[in-house]
């Protein structure tokens, strides 16, 4: 009778640190990515990055998903020296890093800010985020096209750099990362609209947090100087190493089947899918697949590339590659031409998507899926 008692006393006393360890951790604030970008390395013709700043002040107006309490993320992939940065301002407010006003952000690395004293941010506001770059900092990893406007020294430019995330407290809904290409990044919408399709689903599930990582031009397969490293080589950087994520929704293809080299074998493009998706897996992540969407009218268009889209598309409609499907293709065809899109989507170039076009990608996304 003793030893029993005894043994319940034990077993009670060992549940306690237990709870206590589950309180502690349900009262920490969930960190999840409300905004994001993925960078590229500056060519010669980006001529601000591929310089660098001195003194310089780079400030960002960006689109906020969910809300909540906020800290601020950078990043210098491409980088080959350190970087000072800050003072930095948010919403109006002081910065700070390890409670310093200033940190070095490595070569190379990823620099968290804490979170921003004072400052929470509604769902879906903008939030203007200010940088001074002491310098002189040597070439500036960035992302090239935001399709949004934001200021280096007071200069108007869509770029942004160095800042590649926002991360909140307050998300209550899916926690999605895109990884796609010039349709994902926004081509096809007006800047400072926020009509990217990222944007639109995002507005469809309230308290959802969608990081953008679209880069204009991105493949699956291959790396290119000026459009950054592929899907598959920049997968743990870009999307493994977000906060919080529950979903990859991966966009990537048309490229790999348009731009010179293209990939004539449909089999290598469902075997790079098949690598993102067990890496997916390995980290407890759900993986949704979109179609490739149809680029008939495109200046690289050909009849056969589209025969390799299709069987694609076939593949992973049918091929249980993916954990879901997000139709693109039958998002945006044109019921009485597949091989392009309906006019009414397309905004010119038979590639990209009208703002419309854009909707009915949001559109094509089911929140069961993700």
């Amino acid at each position: 009778m003793l030893t029993a008692t005894v043994a319940g006393v034990a077993a009670v006393a060992a549940t306690v640190p237990e709870a206590r360890a589950a309180e502690r951790k349900a009262s920490r604030p969930g960190w999840a990515t409300s905004w994001a970008t993925a960078q590229t390395a500056p060519t010669s013709a980006d001529t601000v990055a591929a310089a660098g700043l001195t003194d310089g002040v780079c400030t960002a107006t960006v689109r906020l998903s969910a809300g909540g309490r906020v800290r601020l993320r950078y990043g210098h992939a491409f980088g080959t020296v350190p970087v000072l940065v800050g003072p930095v301002t948010a919403g109006g407010r002081a910065v700070t890093f390890g409670g310093r006003r200033q940190a070095w952000l490595a070569a190379g690395s990823s620099l968290t800010s804490d979170p921003v004293d004072g400052l929470r941010a509604p769902d879906g506001s903008a939030l203007t985020v200010e940088t001074r770059l002491p310098g002189p900092t040597g070439p500036l990893s960035f992302h090239r096209n935001t399709h949004a406007s934001h200021s280096v020294d007071g200069a108007r430019t869509t770029s942004v750099f160095l800042l590649t995330g926002v991360e909140v407290t307050g998300a209550n809904g899916p926690v999605v990362a895109v990884l796609g290409d010039s349709v994902a990044e926004g081509v096809g919408t007006p800047d400072d609209a926020d009509l990217r399709w990222p944007d639109q689903l995002a507005r469809r599930l309230p308290g959802s947090a969608v990081a953008n990582l679209g880069i204009s031009g991105n493949r699956l397969l291959l790396d290119d100087a000026r459009f950054g490293p592929g899907g598959q080589a920049r997968f743990d950087r870009d999307v493994l190493s977000l906060p919080g994520l529950r979903t990859v929704l991966v966009q990537l293809g048309v490229n790999d089947l348009q731009q010179p080299p293209a990939q004539t074998d449909a089999s290598v493009v469902l075997a790079g899918y098949r690598q993102l998706v067990l890496r997916a897996r390995s980290a407890g992540l759900r993986t949704v697949g979109a179609t490739i969407t149809p680029f008939e009218g495109w200046t690289r268009w050909t009849r056969e590339a589209d025969e390799v889209r299709q069987r694609i598309n076939r593949a992973v409609r049918t091929g249980h590659l993916f954990d879901a499907v997000a139709d693109f293709d039958a998002a945006l065809r044109d019921p009485a031409r597949p091989s392009r899109l309906r006019p009414a989507f397309d905004s010119g170039d038979g590639l990209h998507p009208t703002p419309s076009g854009h909707a009915a990608l949001a559109g094509a996304v089911d929140r069961r899926h993700l």
